[in-house]
């Protein structure tokens, strides 16, 4: 399934790995490369044009996937929708939010609201955001 998902989002041509780490090793990674000192559910690298890496901390994603009421098998897959996105040169927006929820959906057959939106305000809290972070009002 995921190499369809590849396909769609990357492209045929796109060599791409995934791996699973521990959360101690996610935690050296995402200090090293993204200046946070905690562990992380997914780092993206991308190698070269058409070669990347995904690294999934499998510890985490068990505990947020509790945490937003989700099955692991899920929340893991998300999280590798969310890894090829940031892959093929997205960031954290609105735009990405969209393309997760249309991939998440083409894949699942499911709208992933609740964990976006959860995700949403602590995305806000990003430095790399400087805090400013348009919110979605609720519908009425």
């Amino acid at each position: 399934m995921y190499e369809r998902i590849k396909d769609d989002i990357l492209g045929k041509k796109y060599s791409l790995s995934i791996a699973f780490i521990s959360a101690k090793k996610s935690r050296e990674l995402n200090k090293k490369y993204r200046k946070k000192n905690k562990a992380t559910n997914v780092l993206s690298f991308a190698l070269h044009k058409n070669e990347g890496e995904i690294l999934l901390s499998p510890s985490v994603i068990r505990k947020e996937a509790r945490m937003f009421n989700k099955t692991y098998k899920q929340f893991l897959e998300f999280l590798v929708i969310h890894g090829m996105l940031h892959l093929k040169g997205m960031t954290h927006s609105s735009t990405m939010d969209k393309a997760q929820n249309f991939y998440f959906a083409k894949y699942q057959g499911k709208y992933y609201e609740k964990y976006l939106y959860r995700h949403r305000h602590r995305v806000a809290n990003d430095q790399n955001r400087s805090g400013r972070v348009r919110q979605r009002r609720k519908k009425s």
